[in-house]
């Protein structure tokens, strides 16, 4: 008799999604399905024992037609500056998939682990309306939080701060700091910076967050699950530790200049980060 229970990854085939499957599968205690549109996702990341449905949240209550336990929903728009140019894909995603996720949730009677954004800590305030962006997922944790309310779901919202390690994406839009730092390294290229550079954040191996969501998933309940290093660096600080030129840019819209860390309630559940980023460049500049 098979005694796992069945856990649900919107955006399993994504950078910190797919890292979440394997650590889930390694627990031993789940059986994991994704479901993924492949917007940033890739095929690349399929995990053997992992079951793949392609498609969108929007979707997910005719896609998706066993009852999982538990729902960690990773599939939303995920980028600050560029969703000013995306509206149209930011509301489809994280309004209206977002909120057939929750119903979802809330018909089957899953325990909903939502990641929020900690850009809503940005500058040291609490910061809703600083792009479409973080406006759509701040109305999300309040309808997560009124659905648990209204109906009695089960939840906990964890807030990811600036994810690096294997399968980030190094190209496009979607790319991260570090993944397009290393890539530009690579090719020999200068460092891209967005003025003024003195932006602070909070850099985070991906092993350490997904280790996080899945103590949250296990032991947490309600809002405020901070999952993020304690380590603080300057954007250009961490351009120069690649040791190449560096070319700044023009300022963007929606670029916050800091971050408040919040993980309080995160260590009380015994989580801890284990790996950093000084020691994540030196091993990669030792491959070049």
């Amino acid at each position: 008799m098979n005694l796992r229970k069945l856990a649900l990854v919107t955006g399993g085939a994504g950078f910190i999604g797919s890292n979440l499957c394997e650590k889930l599968l390694e627990s031993g205690m789940y059986d994991v399905i994704s479901i993924d549109n492949y917007s940033t996702g890739s095929k690349n990341n399929h995990l053997s024992g992992v079951t793949y449905v392609e498609g969108d949240t929007q979707n997910i209550d005719k896609l998706i037609i066993k009852k999982p336990d538990i729902v960690y929903h990773l599939g939303e728009y995920s980028r600050v500056e560029q969703s000013f140019k995306d509206l149209n894909t930011v509301w489809s995603s994280n309004i209206n998939g977002t909120f057939e996720v929750i119903k979802f949730c809330n018909k089957v009677s899953a325990k909903l682990i939502y990641a929020g954004s900690s850009t809503k800590f940005s500058d040291g305030i609490t910061n809703d309306d600083l792009s479409p962006y973080t406006w759509t997922k701040s109305k999300n944790t309040e309808l997560v939080q009124n659905f648990s309310k209204w109906f009695g779901l089960e939840y906990a919202i964890t807030y990811f701060y600036n994810a690096y390690g294997p399968k980030e994406l190094k190209c496009g839009r979607h790319a991260t700091l570090i993944g397009i730092f290393k890539r530009l390294k690579r090719e020999g290229k200068p460092l891209t910076v967005v003025s003024p550079g003195t932006q602070v954040r909070n850099f985070t191996h991906v092993n350490d967050i997904v280790n996080g969501i899945f103590v949250v998933g296990e032991e947490g309940f309600g809002d405020g699950y901070g999952i993020g290093s304690d380590q603080t660096y300057e954007i250009l600080e961490i351009a120069r530790m690649f040791d190449s030129q560096i070319e700044m840019l023009p300022e963007r819209p929606g670029n916050r200049l800091s971050a408040q860390l919040k993980v309080e309630k995160t260590k009380a559940l015994g989580w801890r980060t284990s790996k950093t980023l000084e020691d994540y460049i030196e091993s990669f500049k030792s491959t070049i």
